[in-house]
C-alpha cells in the first residue's frame, strides 16, 4: 500500500500552519498548541524540516521557525523527500543496479514509468495548495483526462 507516515502527515500540518502566517516567526511550543501535535514531536519534525531546507530557524528571545521559501514554491515531493526519502515503488524505481533480476525483468520499466508519474504529480502540488491557501485547486490534468475517458467508456447502469 502506498501511504505516507504519520510523521510526514504531521510535518505537512506544521508547514501548513507556518504557511498561514509566513512573516511570523513561530515557536515550536506555539505550533504544538496550534496544531495539537505533541511538543517533542513538533521539535523533532522542525529540526528535520530545517535540515531539509524547508524551514529556517531564528535563535534568541524572539526566535522560532518560518518557511524557508513561499508555500507556493514548496512541493509535496519536497516534503516527502525531506521525511521519507524519494518515492520508490520498487527497488528498480530508484535507479539502475538496485535489483538482481534487472537484466531479465520485463516489468521494471513500467514500474519506473509509474514511479515517475507519481513524482510528477507530487511536484505539481504545492504546500499552498495542501494548506488551502491557493485559490486554484491542485489539478492533475493528465489524471483528470484519463478519468473522464474511463467514465465515458463505462456502461451506464440503471
Amino acid at each position: 500500500m502506498l501511504r505516507i507516515s504519520r510523521l510526514t502527515d504531521y510535518s505537512t500540518v506544521l508547514l501548513a500552519a507556518l504557511a498561514e502566517e509566513p512573516q511570523r516567526v513561530q515557536t515550536a511550543a506555539s505550533l504544538a498548541a496550534q496544531t495539537h501535535i505533541a511538543a517533542p514531536t513538533v521539535s523533532k519534525l522542525l529540526k528535520q524540516l530545517q535540515r531539509a531546507g524547508l524551514v529556517i530557524s531564528t535563535r534568541g528571545l524572539h526566535g522560532g521557525y518560518q518557511l524557508a521559501r513561499p508555500a507556493a514554491q514548496i512541493s509535496a515531493a519536497a516534503i516527502l523527500d525531506a521525511l521519507e526519502g524519494p518515492v520508490a515503488l520498487t527497488d528498480c524505481s530508484v535507479g539502475h543496479g538496485n535489483c538482481e533480476i534487472e537484466e531479465t525483468c520485463r516489468v521494471g520499466r513500467v514500474w519506473q514509468r509509474l514511479n515517475l508519474a507519481i513524482r510528477r504529480a507530487l511536484y505539481d502540488v504545492s504546500l499552498a495548495q495542501l494548506a488551502g491557501l491557493d485559490a486554484a485547486p491542485a489539478r492533475l490534468p493528465t489524471l483528470e483526462r484519463e478519468m473522464k475517458a474511463a467514465a465515458a467508456r463505462s456502461p451506464v447502469r440503471s
